[in-house]
């Protein structure tokens, strides 16, 4: 009988992967199922992005192996971009990493600064991938709470309190995903601070900058963050380009030197057409993004409209492209008023338990779909 490692007895099969095989299925039988669940951009890319990978086809290197480092005018681009839009100078040729997405720098990051047994501070709620991830290179989760009480941020008084001394690395998510918490640079200076105390490698995890954010920021901004601090950043949401898997790290060179280690020996570099794609988006100027926060803001008050109807409350400030509400009172089970939604309502929406415990009591709704589709939720109540 053929067993899988043992590491697999750490982790679960990620729940979107599950879920989305059970949407599948009532889809089949002819459910007329929304999915408001999912954050993948429903919204096409810019058109001269398009045409970029597309006249790329016919360069002479186009379909040869890439550098492990992607093409210098791709990391000349994304300094350029952290130059423009966050004030953040950083070295193309050694402090910028190109990734298949920021999920795959998770993965890497990981692997090049965690041995077996050491600590990692991880956030509740969160993206499960940093739990997932440390489990399976046999390392230890240790979950820091976030709570609306204090803005979704971490209680650094409660963090002092307990043995950090094995912790190496810290995962924050800024703005914040799932409650919509922009975070601050005044945050973002203590959690530096915290990490020089104790010799921690602070990870920032910002795809959301750009999504009905006016005052997009990176923790690189910050006075002494390279020595301790890593961004990671995706043109997922940006730039509608989930599907492509398009990322990046930045930090100072010798922490990108050791991810470099890791992933020169997990890959063969990007598809260069998506490279030369990827360069053009990062070239798009303020109106790119008022056109697409212009759609998202419509979608928002729909959504919040919905979420009224559902007796849920929110914040309206929060940013991203999702809205997270809190469930009404007498409602003990957020899985279980999903499937409720699932079910009597064809209507799919997150349960906030997928992102960890603090996650119990609250639901998240999508805005990558159309307005037409959130107005035949509205019906639905």
């Amino acid at each position: 009988m053929i067993v899988a490692a043992k590491r697999l007895e750490q982790v679960q099969e990620y729940y979107f992967s599950q879920k989305l095989r059970e949407v599948g299925k009532l889809l089949s039988e002819g459910k007329p199922i929304l999915n408001m669940g999912i954050g993948s951009p429903d919204l096409r890319p810019a058109p001269r992005v398009i045409e970029a990978i597309q006249k790329s086809m016919g360069d002479s290197k186009a379909h040869q192996y890439q550098s492990y480092q992607g093409l210098p005018e791709l990391r000349k681009a994304m300094a350029d971009f952290y130059a423009k839009n966050f004030n953040v100078t950083v070295d193309f040729n050694s402090e910028i990493l190109p990734l298949m997405g920021s999920k795959e720098g998770i993965m890497h990051i990981s692997l090049a600064f965690l041995n077996e047994g050491d600590a990692v501070l991880i956030p509740n709620p969160g993206y499960p991938t940093y739990a997932s991830v440390t489990e399976l290179v046999g390392a230890q989760s240790v979950f820091y709470d976030l709570k609306a009480e204090n803005n979704w941020e971490p209680d650094f008084e409660a963090l002092e309190k307990q043995d950090l001394s094995n912790v190496k690395i810290m995962w924050v998510n800024y703005p914040n995903m799932p409650t919509g918490a922009s975070g601050s640079l005044q945050l973002f200076e203590k959690l530096v601070a915290f990490a020089k105390k104790h010799a921690i490698v602070l990870v920032n995890d910002n795809p959301y900058s750009f999504v009905l954010n006016d005052n997009p920021i990176s923790i690189l901004q910050v006075e002494g963050a390279k020595e301790v601090a890593l961004e990671l950043n995706s043109l997922s949401k940006t730039f509608n380009l989930s599907g492509w898997r398009v990322g990046m790290v930045l930090g100072d060179s010798k922490l990108i030197e050791a991810v470099l280690k890791v992933k020169s020996n997990m890959d063969s570099g990007m598809f260069y057409g998506i490279q030369k794609g990827a360069v053009e988006a990062l070239q798009l100027g303020a109106d790119w993004f008022k056109d697409q926060n212009d759609i998202y803001s419509k979608r928002r008050l729909l959504v919040f409209e919905l979420a009224k109807r559902l007796g849920c409350s929110f914040d309206e400030k929060a940013v991203g492209m999702f809205v997270w509400a809190k469930l009404p009172e007498g409602v003990a089970s957020a899985n279980e008023y999903v499937d409720e939604l699932l079910y009597d309502k064809n209507l799919f929406l997150a349960p906030g338990t997928i992102f960890g415990s603090n996650g119990e009591g609250y639901i998240r709704f999508s805005l990558c779909v159309d307005e037409t589709l959130i107005k035949e939720a509205l019906k639905r109540f």
